[in-house]
């Protein structure tokens, strides 16, 4: 079953008096369950994607379906509410407000919501304990390393158990072995969770961390290829859909 739905998906920029067309008819489904990447240079439309998914920016034609509902038909008090509920998002700068604690951000998404104080406790340090961040609550984001922030930017994201978490360039400020430890730790939460990911990357991903992998050149998509075990490391895949021989 597709969650995400992208169909015929146009969107420009206008810069004086030029057109700048960054999707111009691209269609794309993301299967419910599904864990993405997103590969593309810096300028192929990656993070405009995402932002278009996420209803931060509004598509200039086509559609946006997340979960059967149509994004960019959401007036903006619609978008703040159904955005609370559904998604989370992981920014390339982390976005960690300086003057509150790491669990003080982690915490920001449920505001929010209904949740009773304690309510929003008990989700905090489930989703601070999912990602290791447990002994830097208290911390200040100056006082974190940068795969502690990145930590914290992802328990904020999954704290509201969200429909679909995406990520812009999540591993791009971080070592090899801090962004392996990332991928690592976002598996569970597809898999445990059946929580839909989509993350966006200029560089291939760790092995069998993403299936599919998706390209994206200058707005278009090219080319698919699965790092699943059972479909081996160069098959083609037309779709985002979890593989069906696992």
């Amino acid at each position: 079953m597709s969650l995400v739905e992208l169909h015929g998906l146009s969107k420009h920029f206008q810069r004086g008096a030029e057109t700048i067309a960054v999707f111009d008819g691209l269609d794309l489904d993301l299967g419910e369950g599904s864990f993405t990447a997103l590969m593309g240079p810096s300028g192929s439309g990656k993070s405009t994607l995402l932002n278009l998914v996420a209803g931060l920016d509004r598509p200039t034609g086509g559609t946006v379906s997340v979960g059967g509902a149509d994004v960019g038909a959401m007036s903006a008090a619609e978008m703040g509410g159904w955005r609370a509920r559904h998604i989370g998002f992981v920014f390339q700068s982390y976005n960690l407000l300086p003057v509150l604690t790491a669990r003080q951000n982690v915490e920001l998404p449920l505001l929010l919501t209904r949740l009773s104080r304690a309510e929003r406790r008990e989700h905090v340090e489930t989703a601070r304990g999912v990602v290791g961040l447990g002994d830097r609550g208290e911390h200040f984001p100056r006082q974190l390393s940068g795969g502690q922030e990145q930590r914290a930017a992802i328990a904020r994201a999954i704290v509201s158990d969200p429909t679909i978490i995406l990520l812009d360039e999540p591993t791009g400020q971080l070592d090899a072995g801090s962004a392996a430890e990332i991928f690592a730790l976002l598996r569970p939460v597809n898999r445990g969770c059946a929580t839909t990911i989509l993350l966006v990357t200029h560089g291939p991903p760790p092995a069998g961390a993403a299936a599919p992998v998706l390209h994206l050149d200058e707005g278009v998509l090219r080319a698919a290829w699965s790092s699943c075990r059972s479909c081996g490391p160069t098959a083609r895949r037309t779709s985002a859909a979890p593989c069906s021989r696992r």
